[in-house]
């Protein structure tokens, strides 16, 4: 994450402290056993200040984590929302990008996390598009990598644990030294199960489609907000199983992600992507605009002002 300007404040277990002062111990447990758990969330610039683009939907989701992993956070969901909503009045600044992380901290070494303490914290920073601002408009080009997604015999798709992004970076990396923007993962059973920090939709025949949870896919938070666009849009969407072949014949293929937003994918493993043109993206990144920007009314439940 180059170029990250540090803000004034991090909330760290309870307290706000100075960008500088949030530190851990080099023993830190997580640190060796990658015993951790996290969200990306977003706040928006809007007519009425800043706002958290659905700010419950991603503690609950955090809160589903810990329990998967018997992590026992010494925070209720409503702390740490509170949390966030304090970290963003306390920096000043309307449109940032947050991390909730909850770590196994400083305590015994070896393989059980329990004989650690939980520690909690919330960071900020400023984050354009992952995948760049030129990518929203004219589209990445992505490759199927040869990492298969971690099967959920290995470790739990559904739960957003550090550990499971040692996958996802091998992944990219991959992709970034063979000169593409993204990697597509696909599954233990060769079908599409998602980008290493994206969910992934396919567009056929006026058609949506994206991988449904058994191919082993994290629950998108942005992934679920495109899908509820589609009924308003009057798009026909059905969540299945696809194949490499079938991202190759796409009219429109798209990652959604609270880093990415939703970004079209023009190109995978040099085969263009339909006509180049992104008619049904274009039609959900402007509503997706208007919901996180707070200029859709149909959408304000899905915002926590920070007033």
């Amino acid at each position: 994450m180059v170029g990250i300007r540090a803000l004034k404040k991090i909330w760290m277990d309870g307290q706000l402290v100075d960008w500088g002062e949030a530190k851990v111990h080099v023993l830190t447990h997580a640190l060796h056993y990658g015993y951790s758990i996290f969200e990306g969330i977003r706040a928006h610039d809007t007519p009425r200040g800043p706002a958290i683009f659905r700010l419950k939907e991603h503690i609950d989701r955090f809160m589903n984590s810990a329990k998967v992993y018997r992590m026992k956070l010494p925070f209720s969901a409503e702390e740490i929302e509170r949390a966030c909503v304090d970290l963003v009045r306390a920096n000043g600044v309307p449109a940032v990008y947050l991390r909730p992380i909850g770590f196994s901290g400083y305590g015994e070494m070896g393989l059980d996390p329990t004989k650690s303490p939980v520690q909690v914290a919330v960071a900020a920073w400023e984050w354009g598009a992952y995948l760049g601002a030129a990518g929203v408009e004219t589209g990445v080009r992505a490759t199927v990598s040869s990492w298969v997604r971690m099967d959920s015999r290995s470790l739990p798709p559904q739960a957003k644990c550090g550990a499971n992004y040692a996958n996802s970076a091998l992944a990219k990396m991959e992709a970034t030294i063979g000169g593409y923007d993204e990697a597509i993962l696909l599954n233990s059973s060769g079908m599409v199960a998602e980008g290493p920090g994206e969910n992934i939709f396919r567009v056929k025949n006026g058609v949506v489609s994206t991988p449904p949870a058994s191919s082993g896919i994290l629950r998108g938070i942005t992934r679920d907000t495109v899908i509820q666009f589609l009924a308003p849009e009057h798009v026909p969407f059905q969540r299945t199983d696809f194949t490499r072949e079938d991202l190759f014949t796409a009219d429109e293929l798209f990652y959604t992600g609270t880093a990415a937003g939703i970004t079209p994918i023009r190109e995978v493993d040099g085969r263009a992507i339909g006509t180049g043109k992104y008619p049904i993206v274009q039609r959900l990144q402007r509503r997706y605009e208007d919901a996180i920007h707070g200029r859709d009314p149909a959408y304000a439940a899905w915002l926590t002002y920070v007033t």
